[in-house]
């Protein structure tokens, strides 16, 4: 694995604006980055990355499995007690998962370390499984990647494979993201047009304006009942919006679907670890409240919130208890684990993370964000990668 400087295509930016993605820039600051790659081997793609991102995912459908049906364990990740019975019910009738990321630390050398699954509502999906492999292909053709140059990426395909597996071709399928947030619409009219190839009859609705009607079922903005939703919306937050109590009675099938709140949650983390110690792949974690992380965990170490998203209220300490690093962000109240400090990679001054993608069931790609912090946020930088040798 290496970082490698590449020149940039000089008409990315216009193919960006064509293409819609409009979020490559981001408050003035660059969020996609092509002035550099990072280039991996063959192995260390399907030895270091891909077979164990796999096994890592069906590590954690084993954690649903047990925490379904245990209360303690729904209780510490901070499930509401009235969606129990909603989380249970979805995995106990199998309701689909269409997809999920891990982040790894990787440098190329030794066993990848899982850092948290965004199970529920990952993003930088558009630049990882769509605008990094028009990247590679226009690096080929003028010559700046080698001729053989290959990528990690059949994430798009995956993804059509598998929302023709949860919806029959003709159905409708309907899509929803928050209203004001452009990167999040980008990334659900992308999966609009995946559907649409799949044979699915995609529509959109923005999340505010699900209604409920007379018989308790969430419709859109035309009347239309909503059979199915991917909803580009976090769990822990619809099990606590006003509408929740309609969820369980509404009939309606959720992609990510009520058991992933168990998954998004930091609090795997701690249940990974109790249930695989040791595990080559994962990083000792422990619920804050356990009495067994101060005794274990003696070195440096990093305090997560179960809900925390894009790096935000994650702190760092010494050993000694010293607070090294922190970011801001509205999460805290809810709890958290705290997990061994493992020292990021850094190639040129630039701190890596891997984020590895399930669909299905299966690892079908990876992108990289990298960050001259050690803590990877929302506007951390996306850098494209290839495989050679």
């Amino acid at each position: 694995m290496k970082r490698i400087i590449v020149p940039e295509r000089p008409d990315w930016k216009a193919k960006a604006e064509e293409l819609g993605f409009a979020f490559h820039t981001m408050y003035g600051e660059p969020y996609w980055h092509e002035g550099a790659a990072y280039a991996f081997t063959l192995r260390q793609i399907e030895d270091d990355l891909e077979d164990p991102a796999t096994e890592l995912h069906r590590m954690c459908l084993d954690m649903v499995d047990r925490a379904v049906n245990d209360e303690a364990t729904l209780h510490a990740l901070a499930i509401p007690r009235e969606h129990w019975d909603l989380v249970r019910d979805s995995w106990q009738r199998g309701d689909a998962s269409l997809y999920g990321r891990f982040d790894l630390f990787y440098d190329g050398t030794g066993p990848a370390k899982l850092l948290e699954y965004n199970a529920d509502t990952p993003t930088s999906l558009y630049e990882s499984a769509f605008f990094q492999w028009l990247w590679l292909e226009d690096g080929i053709k003028s010559g700046a990647l080698p001729v053989n140059a290959d990528q990690f990426n059949g994430i798009q395909e995956r993804l059509a494979e598998r929302l023709a597996e949860i919806v029959a071709p003709g159905g409708m399928m309907h899509f929803a993201s928050v209203g004001d947030s452009v990167e999040d619409r980008q990334t659900v009219r992308y999966l609009e047009d995946i559907a649409a190839q799949a044979g699915l009859d995609p529509r959109h609705v923005p999340m505010e304006q699900i209604g409920v009607d007379d018989q308790g079922r969430f419709a859109d903005t035309d009347g239309w009942v909503i059979d199915t939703l991917f909803k580009l919306y976090p769990w822990e937050m619809m099990l606590r919006d006003e509408f929740a109590e309609h969820l369980a009675g509404s009939g309606a099938r959720f992609v990510e679907p009520p058991w992933k709140a168990i998954l998004s949650n930091k609090g795997l983390l701690a249940l990974l670890w109790d249930a695989f110690p040791g595990h080559p792949n994962l990083l000792p974690t422990y619920f804050q409240t356990d009495p067994r992380g101060p005794a274990n965990l003696t070195g440096k170490t990093v305090r997560k919130p179960l809900f925390s998203r894009e790096g935000a209220n994650i702190e760092v300490f010494e050993p000694d208890g010293t607070l090294s690093a922190s970011t801001a962000g509205p999460y805290g109240a809810e709890g958290a684990v705290v997990q061994a400090w493992h020292p990021p990679p850094v190639f040129d001054g630039h701190h890596a993370v891997v984020g590895a993608w399930i669909v299905g069931d299966a690892c079908c790609g990876v992108g990289l964000r990298e960050d001259a912090q050690a803590i990877t946020q929302d506007l951390s930088r996306f850098v494209p990668h290839f495989i050679t040798g």
